[in-house]
């Protein structure tokens, strides 16, 4: 189950944020300055070959893959992840998990993530 993490570090002049983490994916939702949603990223196949989908309200949806930074064979540090570009994602099955991990969220985000999977899903 997705639950929130506590004390999330807020960065100054970044919108305020929540973050809520389970085994399968992690959700991170940014607020505006009236305290409504603008935008959030869900993160998902944790454990796999992650991928993250972005909702911003002025920019639309956006997906990417994460790429961990673990490079066999280059130096012995592990880089820095970074997200790049990735090709369609199955929304559908996303909006599946991410239902049956959101059980333990506030129902005003839950509406929010399933509404937009929904349209995404729609408009593929």
């Amino acid at each position: 189950m997705l639950r929130e993490i506590d004390s999330t570090r807020q960065i100054p002049g970044e919108p305020l944020r929540r973050w809520f983490t389970s085994a399968a994916m992690d959700l991170i939702v940014w607020y505006d300055a009236s305290s409504e949603p603008s935008g959030f990223q869900l993160c998902f196949d944790k454990y796999a070959t992650e991928h993250a989908l972005t909702w911003r309200q002025d920019t639309g949806f956006s997906h990417t893959a994460v790429d961990d930074g673990d490079r066999a064979g280059d130096m012995c540090y592990k880089a820095t992840p970074i997200l790049i570009a990735s090709d369609r994602v199955d929304a559908g099955r996303i909006l599946g998990v991410f239902m049956e991990n959101s059980l333990c969220l506030p129902a005003s985000i839950v509406d929010l993530v399933r509404q937009r999977l929904l349209e995404h899903i729609d408009n593929s």
